[in-house]
């Protein structure tokens, strides 16, 4: 009987290697069949006792980049991270979440202060539809191991049960949310269902029913420019620091905007167009 390999995931805790999972996020990416099948078996024989959840991620992503003929699957496989990138700020993931909602045909809008019945409260996310009125809280993390707790939601819904004891939300259906570009703790989706007010959305969560952010992302067709290998991570940063978040960013105004930005080389700009035309707006 073959032994269990152990792998060591983000957060330091340890698991068995499930070769399913692999496939999933594979499958996910969008990547063929044939290239999946390929990549689960060359990790799973190099794959060994104590290995990393990052060594399969890194090493998955080199495959595909050697196996794929238009670099879609794996600019989608490597989206998480690129969302993680966003940083150090979680003002850059704000704008990109907000982005997001608008793509979702919201009238979205970042840093609105709203008065509550007791107090005023700077809402990160508001985003309204003919419908409803999206109100968010946003918790940003660069480490993917680290979850958001159930003190945050017991904050965040105590907040915006103070706004929905005024008319803010008049007719439309108020749809309070907590959204994490990682994960939530046990005790912090136990305490949102049971509640029934607040509505939260992680980078797996809701698994069920309603879009978790990934394939909220994924339905936008809005991605972030830190997903782009044509860049380095110093003009990531860069481009950032300028109000560049999104690819759709990078090519607004037929892309005068991010030629002005002189630092950057006009050659390294004309490339990034080409790679956002043949993976980002598809």
């Amino acid at each position: 009987m073959k032994k269990d390999i152990i792998v060591v995931k983000k957060d330091g805790t340890k698991e068995v290697f499930n070769p399913k999972k692999l496939v999933e996020s594979l499958e996910r990416s969008g990547a063929h069949d044939k290239v999946i099948a390929h990549i689960v078996d060359h990790i799973t024989k190099e794959i060994y006792d104590g290995a990393t959840t990052d060594f399969i991620y890194s090493h998955a992503y080199e495959l595909l980049q050697k196996e794929e003929t238009n670099g879609s699957a794996r600019f989608r496989y490597s989206l998480r991270r690129a969302v993680s990138e966003l940083g150090p700020s979680g003002f850059p993931f704000e704008k990109y979440v907000s982005q997001v909602f608008a793509a979702h045909g919201y009238n979205s809008k970042t840093g609105i202060k709203i008065k509550g019945k007791c107090v005023t409260h700077e809402v990160d996310v508001v985003a309204e539809n003919g419908d409803e009125i999206v109100t968010a809280e946003l918790k940003f993390h660069n480490k993917l191991a680290i979850k958001t707790d159930l003190k945050v939601s017991l904050y965040v819904n105590s907040r915006f049960r103070d706004i929905m004891d005024t008319d803010f939300y008049g007719e439309k259906k108020p749809r309070p949310f907590l959204i994490t570009n990682t994960k939530f703790s046990s005790n912090a989706i136990k305490y949102a269902e049971c509640e029934g007010t607040l509505e939260l959305m992680g980078w797996d969560y809701p698994r069920r029913g309603k879009p978790n952010l990934h394939e909220f992302i994924q339905q936008s067709k809005i991605h972030p420019i830190t997903a782009l290998t044509t860049f380095s991570k110093k003009e990531h940063q860069m481009l950032i620091e300028g109000g560049f978040i999104t690819c759709r960013d990078i090519k607004r105004n037929g892309g005068e905007d991010v030629h002005k930005l002189t630092l950057i080389p006009g050659k390294t700009i004309e490339e990034a167009f080409l790679e956002i035309d043949n993976i980002c707006l598809k």
